[in-house]
């Protein structure tokens, strides 16, 4: 067994939480063992990681209507006088905001998300081409990467989708919003999203009712009467409730948005303490969220990847006897003609010459079958290519088959793929038993759990 080195996504991830958050250090530790097993496998490469498949960046997303509270908010909270994203009803990009210390904000084409691994839109030209032929390669029309040097920012990403009420209908476009809400820790629903119907929001309240137990969900209403009394806002927020309960949305935190006109002047900014506080959790939802990966990816190993690559086995197998038992039965029916007309029966039961005539059909079906098998493999490896690229993964399933294309597997029926036997079932029961265990010492962070107050009520005089 080859040892895999740590990968320069895990020794960067690692260098970063070193300091600061030892649960996602210890957790990309775990990454790089689950790694190990994928490697010995063969189902990535030496550089390879696991941990690549989820951006380890906190995430927060924001959608919004027809209307300017979205950008107005985005302005008002970042501290900028201009509009980042969101400026036309008319924009259909999907937009990452990412900290800058620099002045002048910049502006990077939708390819710097795309190829870099760090970002929750890595290789996602793959997943459009799939929806849509033809616009993988159209990834800058639908995806831009613009810094701020805003605070705010620090240590987070945020991702501004364009507005739903104007946005073009098509498959791409509800890709994206899928892929956005699914990755984010958090998501800001703006309410005038709701003033409005189309197919695209229609999609929209279904993939938050699909999600509304995560927790993520913050709806902001955009009213005048921020300035009113608690009472007043109250009742706006009810009023949203009984709305979004109408349209099967019944859980999420409702916040009123400060009044930012002039907000963004320094003298009078708007009061964002409620988003704040619910921001600055956002970190731990991060940790929970990559926990949740990897326990996802161990999972998937043995109910997905394992599954597909032994059903491909079965089938390369079954197709190969197929094919030879084909030629043994054409073998066959020449023997029985021979037969009738000479009597070749009597050569076949010879003490001599009968396994003579054995061994030269073994001799002969042998590397005929062994022929057989690798065409029949070129087609199952095309078939796990396109079921890879169908499943979105990065493990190589086609990889993994061919490791089992020697002799002795394809003359025995061995369906289980190399290396996956009761040890590496063992080790990746124990990587999930230490992945438990960081969610577990995770929870103790937020938990005021006395130990000695649940072994001491076996003692009566605990309740005198």
């Amino acid at each position: 067994m080859t040892e895999k080195t740590a990968s320069k996504y895990l020794l960067n991830l690692e260098k970063h939480f070193a300091a600061d958050n030892p649960t996602l250090l210890k957790a990309s530790k775990i990454f790089h063992e689950l790694d190990q097993i994928e490697y010995d496998l063969g189902l990535i490469e030496m550089d390879e990681t696991t941990a690549s498949k989820s951006s380890w960046w906190p995430i927060i997303s924001l959608i919004g209507g027809n209307s300017t509270a979205k950008s107005r908010f985005i302005n008002s909270y970042l501290g900028s006088e201009q509009l980042f994203s969101g400026i036309q009803a008319s924009s259909h990009k999907f937009t990452v905001l990412l900290h800058n210390n620099q002045s002048t904000p910049a502006t990077l084409p939708g390819t710097a998300l795309d190829v870099d691994h760090r970002y929750p839109f890595y290789q996602i030209s793959r997943k459009i081409e799939q929806r849509q032929e033809g616009e993988g390669n159209r990834i800058n029309s639908y995806l831009e990467l613009k810094t701020v040097n805003s605070d705010r920012l620090k240590s987070k990403l945020f991702i501004d989708a364009p507005n739903l009420s104007a946005a073009p209908i098509s498959p791409v476009t509800s890709l994206l919003t899928k892929h956005v809400i699914e990755n984010s820790d958090l998501v800001f629903i703006f309410t005038d999203v709701f003033d409005s119907t189309s197919p695209l929001i229609d999609e929209l309240i279904e993939l938050i009712a699909t999600h509304q137990d995560s927790n993520k969900f913050v709806y902001l209403i955009d009213e005048p009467t921020a300035t009113l009394s608690s009472p007043a806002n109250s009742e706006v927020i009810s009023s949203w409730q009984r709305k979004l309960s109408g349209l099967g949305l019944n859980t999420g935190e409702f916040i009123i948005l400060p009044n930012q006109e002039n907000s963004i002047n320094p003298q009078s900014p708007a009061n964002f303490a409620a988003i704040d506080q619910r921001i600055a959790n956002v970190g731990h939802d991060r940790s929970y969220r990559v926990l949740n990966s990897l326990e996802k990816n161990i999972y998937n190993i043995e109910n997905v990847v394992i599954p597909e690559v032994k059903d491909a086995i079965s089938q390369w197998k079954d197709r190969a006897t197929f094919s030879s038992l084909i030629i043994l039965g054409f073998i066959a029916t020449f023997a029985i003609f021979a037969e009738i007309q000479t009597g070749i029966l009597e050569l076949l039961i010879d003490p001599i010459i009968g396994p003579a005539i054995l061994l030269t059909l073994i001799a002969i079906m042998t590397p005929l079958h062994i022929l057989i098998c690798k065409l029949q493999a070129k087609l199952i490896i095309n078939q796990l290519n396109a079921r890879q690229k169908e499943l979105h993964l990065m493990e190589n399933l086609a990889n993994i088959f061919e490791k089992n294309m020697t002799f002795w597997r394809m003359m025995l029926p061995i369906s289980d793929p190399i290396g996956w036997n009761k040890k590496t079932k063992a080790r990746l029961a124990q990587i999930s038993d230490k992945t438990r265990e960081l969610v577990q010492s995770l929870n103790d962070n937020f938990s005021t759990y006395n130990e000695r107050s649940f072994t001491s009520y076996s003692d009566p005089s605990d309740f005198k």
